[in-house]
């Protein structure tokens, strides 16, 4: 059994940029934008996971399939893991976690994290582009450290992902990109495991994969995805798509 299915966690709850999953951008919700992305992709069934009724029924309406889930997750992770059983069980191996405000995510991104999941046989795995210099002091931007510097075809260990990091020298820092792969067995193990401190600290779900010890492998992507967090960050999306 070799199958992948891309599964978007999204909700309306955003402290920062309310609702924004159903922003409009170019005459679409993002969410659709994203969702499109993804079948353009070409890897696997497209699932979008979410607690809410409004997202759902706008995904319906442009075509898509939505799971409901319970309202209460901590994580992505944790919602998708709850749309995997109830949609896929054990028909899929390899799930992509897309997430649902990078509506300017190319597809080609998306499958190449696919490819390298599936050439190196890796149980989890992201994608990281190169940092501009105004974003290292960015703390809505997430950076990943590797040992070495990340070139096309790579599949280079995660060191630490972060927010903001004082004393950086001559470390490899990359932005990373909001999508990861998992196999169904480390996303089962995942979501039975407590909450970490440095996944609360840091706001990041992927430290809980880090603090107990399960290596993510980084792939590099030519195009920086921008995740939408602040109107600020709308802005910049709306000007780069339009």
């Amino acid at each position: 059994m070799k199958n992948t299915a891309i599964i978007i966690p999204t909700r309306l709850e955003a402290k920062r940029l309310p609702n924004k999953p159903l922003v409009i951008i170019k005459g679409l919700p993002m969410i659709v934008h994203v969702m499109n992305r993804a079948k353009e992709s070409g890897i696997g069934e497209v699932l979008i996971a979410t607690p809410d009724n409004e997202i759902a029924d706008t995904i319906k309406e442009n075509g898509g399939e939505v799971v409901l889930t319970k309202k209460n997750h901590l994580s992505g992770s944790d919602r998708i893991y709850e749309a995997y059983l109830k949609k896929f069980k054990n028909n899929v191996d390899l799930i992509i976690n897309l997430q649902g405000d990078m509506p300017n995510i190319k597809p080609e991104s998306i499958s190449k994290l696919e490819k390298l999941m599936r050439k190196n046989k890796c149980p989890i795995g992201t994608l990281a582009s190169s940092l501009k210099k105004d974003e290292i002091y960015d703390e809505n931007v997430v950076k990943v450290e590797v040992d070495e510097d990340l070139k096309e075809d790579d599949f280079l260990k995660a060191k630490d992902f972060f927010r903001i990091k004082k004393g950086l020298k001559n470390q490899k820092i990359y932005h990373h990109n909001g999508i990861y792969g998992y196999n169904n067995e480390v996303l089962r193990k995942y979501v039975n495991l407590k909450r970490t401190k440095l996944e609360l600290d840091r706001n990041l779900e992927q430290m809980r994969f880090m603090e107990n010890n399960m290596e993510i492998k980084v792939g590099y992507s030519d195009s920086n995805p921008l995740s939408v967090d602040t109107l600020d960050d709308l802005k910049r999306v709306e000007k780069e798509m339009s």
